[in-house]
Order: C-alpha cells, then structure tokens, then sequence
C-alpha cells in the first residue's frame, strides 16, 4: 500500500493510473499530430500545447475516478472496466466540451478531441486488458506472515480470500496453543526463528493476530523480523488499511489515541475546508436551482403534503440542527411520531419521491445548511437524535464521528448502501471513523469524484 495524504492507495493501482495518464497524454499528442497531418501544417515543438495537453489528460482521469475505474470489479472484469470507460469517456467529452466553449485555448481542437477521444479508448483497453490478463495471480499479490490462529487470523484468512484482494497469507504460526480457528496453522514452538520462517516463506509483512497480546508479545522476535526488512503491523492498522474502515472488533482505544490521525480539527485544514463549502455550495445551488423548482412542483402535483421539510439531526460537536429536504415521503410516514429506519423498497415513499432520492435532487436543500456552516459538503452522514441516543448505547467510538461536521456526501456514504440497523450503522461507523481519522482535502477530492459514481449508478439508495 502506498500512503497518499494519509489515505491508503494499492501500489498497483497507483502505477496503472500513472500508465493510464500517460496513456492519455500519448492519445491527445497522436491526434494532434495525426490532424496536423491531415490539414498540412507543422505540429510544432509539444512545448506549444503542453496546456491542451494535459487539460485533455486530467479531465479524463477525474472522470475515470468519479465513475470508480479503479475500483476493484473494475480492475479485475474487462467488461465492468468497458462500460465504466466509455462512461468515462463521455463525461470527459462534456467537461471538455464546456471548458473550452469557456475557455477556448486550454482544450484542443475539436477535430483533435474526437481522434484524442479515440486513441484514449483504444490504449486504455490495451492496458485494462493487459491487467485483467495478470491481475488476481500471486507475482502482483503481497505475502503476509500471520502470528495467530484464532478468530482474529480466521478473518484475516476470510479477507484474503475475497475477490481482488492485494495481498496472500503465506502462512500462519499459532502462538498459543488455544488458538484453533485456522487448520494448518504451525506451533509456535516448532518454529525455531520467526525472522528465518518470514524470510523463508517470502513474506513482505508480518501481521499480530494474536487474541491476547498481554506479556505474550515475542519482542526479541518481532524486533529481529523488523530488522531483516519485513514490514511488522497489528491487525487493527492492517484491516484499516487493507479496508477502508476501523475496525471496532479488533480497535481499543489506546489504537485510537497513539496513531497518527484525526488532524481534521487543524486550523488550516479547517479553514481551506470551510471555504470550499461556501463556493461549492453557491454555486452548485445556483445550478440546481431549476432541479429544486421542477421537483417541488412535481411533488406538489404528486402528493398532498408541503415541499420542504424540516428533520432534527445530530451536527459537529453533538449539537441538533434542523436538515432541510424535499420531501419523497407520505406525509403520515411517521404518524406515531417515533422515528423509523427507512428501508429498501420503502412503501412510505412517493411515486416522485423514488426518482429524486435516486438522483439524489432531494438532498440539494441541504446545501443551505453547508452555507450556513451547520454541514459540510464531504463527512459523515447526520442521524436523527433517536438514532444517535440508540446507536451510542450500542456503538463503541459513535460518539467519535460527531468530531467532524457531517455532510452531504461521505466515505461510508460511497462505500456501503444506505443504513437501516445497527449492523449498517456500525459498518458505516467504521468508514466514518476512517474518514475522520484519515482526513485531509484529497480524500474530499476522492470522495467527491466517488460520489458522481454514485449517483449515475445509485447502488443502495433509499
């Protein structure tokens, strides 16, 4: 894994976008020079259009990001990889379109664009064909040693087995003899040197799944496997950065507290933050204005009932504020007056109310409380107090994800389907935490592009 801002990245995923984006640079050259070409004049020095050049190759790799191209179905299946391409494709041809029609000497030509567009197409799925060709075999897959075989190792060893995963379990020594979950495992004590059997399997990493570390941790040993250049790591730092998420089964809080994260509070990091919100809040509300009037009056004509309502939630720091929606449901949807979860296939949902909360337009009110500073653009989701009262009780850390101000758009929101239990709430919870000890503006920028995947592909909305 590669740390980029604080954010975990697979190393392979890294080079394939370097290729990708000099895949790109590669197509927007060739049709300059094939159209010069064909319209007989000299193509010149690349110094000349270095600017169109690489406008042509950063829009398509932000668009290539936003529609999830280097998610994990789409690095392993050729097909996914296509449509998520063409997709991608498309969206850049918009964003170009518009940026030159503004600004006209920053794009190329628009005969250049559409052999560009073309020459993009065919290197990419040269390269994403070449990759699910090789992906998935054991030279591009990280060998991990596991001291451990008990129900910490026995996940371990479930995770490994998924699909896409980036790394293999070499192997499993058993550090105590009550650890039995995982068949295989060797005897510590037939295993003379844990340095020697880490170098011997060919494991980069060691990782500490042991379920009692008190005054059973082999220090001698773990400080001569560090030495020989083998990576040594818990399970907690592990699944976090092999997920995305905290884990709760496997984090206690002296983890939360000495490792490096939750810098969002950062005075600098929380005021470049707060002026985005308000820019991206202006302008996206004057863009989606005519959104808001169409979809009011549909709802109006759709159902009895007011457009806007107003809902108590759960901001920064624990205080309650009023989120501002377009309503998508009945207007007895909570005629006992206790809050309820909203579940999949909701039949307290309108006939309108299905079609804005797929497109997501009944969110767009909200951007009022992002000027207002009560929510920001990327954070966690905010619950209703009932909600946060129950899910404290249940939840270890809950508390922890009002540290943040939360928002219309988030990491777990992008990563898991919308929460209808505490089992959702506690996986959603360990995205937020990741999100909220991770934080920095690149992973907004990742999120954000995420979340056009979302919404062009709405993947568990209700």
């Amino acid at each position: 894994m590669f740390r980029l801002f604080k954010h975990y990245v697979p190393h392979a995923v890294v080079w394939l976008a370097l290729i990708e984006f000099c895949a790109l640079l590669a197509s927007a050259e060739g049709a300059w020079h094939l159209y010069a070409h064909q319209a007989g004049f000299d193509a010149g020095p690349i110094g000349e259009r270095w600017l169109p050049l690489l406008t042509f190759a950063v829009s398509n790799m932000l668009a290539m990001m936003a529609v999830g191209m280097y998610g994990t179905e789409a690095l392993r299946a050729m097909g996914f990889a296509t449509a998520r391409l063409l997709a991608a494709i498309s969206l850049g041809v918009i964003f170009l379109s518009v940026l030159g029609f503004v600004l006209p000497t920053v794009t190329l030509w628009r005969a250049n664009s559409i052999y560009a567009m073309v020459f993009a197409i065919v290197l990419l799925l040269a390269v994403r064909l070449m990759l699910t060709q090789s992906a998935g075999t054991d030279a591009f897959r990280r060998r991990i040693l596991v001291l451990g075989a008990g129900p910490r190792a026995a996940r371990l060893k479930a995770l490994s087995e998924e699909p896409g995963r980036g790394f293999q379990i070499a192997g499993y020594v058993a550090m105590a003899a009550t650890e039995k979950a995982v068949t295989g495992a060797l005897p510590r004590a037939k295993v003379a040197s844990l340095a020697d059997h880490a170098v011997a399997l060919g494991a980069g990493e060691v990782v500490l799944a042991m379920e009692e570390r008190r005054g059973a941790l082999p220090l001698a040993d773990l400080l001569r496997v560090k030495t020989t250049g083998v990576h040594v790591n818990d399970i907690a730092s592990f699944l976090e950065r092999e997920t995305g998420r905290v884990d709760l089964a496997t984090t206690n809080p002296s983890f939360l507290i000495f490792s490096d994260g939750f810098s969002a509070g950062q005075r600098i990091a929380r005021a470049s933050k707060r002026v985005f919100d308000i820019l991206a809040s202006l302008a996206v509300l004057v863009i989606g204005l005519p959104l808001i009037l169409i979809a009011g009056i549909a709802v109006k004509l759709d159902s009895k009932g007011p457009v806007f309502y107003r809902q108590p939630r759960v901001g920064l720091f624990g205080a309650p504020y009023d989120v501002v929606k377009i309503r998508s449901m009945r207007t007895d949807a909570e005629a006992a007056g206790k809050a309820v979860w909203a579940s999949e296939n909701d039949p307290r949902i309108t006939r309108v109310g299905h079609i804005i909360r797929k497109l997501r337009i009944d969110e767009l009110p909200q951007l009022w409380c992002v000027l207002k500073g009560e929510m920001s653009f990327v954070g966690p989701r905010p619950e209703r107090p009932s909600f946060v009262e129950e899910l404290e009780r249940e939840l270890p850390y809950y508390a922890e994800r009002h540290m943040v101000k939360p928002g219309l758009t988030g990491w777990a929101q992008i990563n898991y389907p919308y929460g209808a239990s505490v089992e959702d709430a506690r996986v959603k919870l360990e995205y937020d935490l990741y999100y909220a000890k991770n934080y920095s503006p690149f992973l907004d920028l990742l999120i954000l592009l995420q979340t056009v995947r979302v919404v062009l592909w709405p993947e568990g909305a209700r």
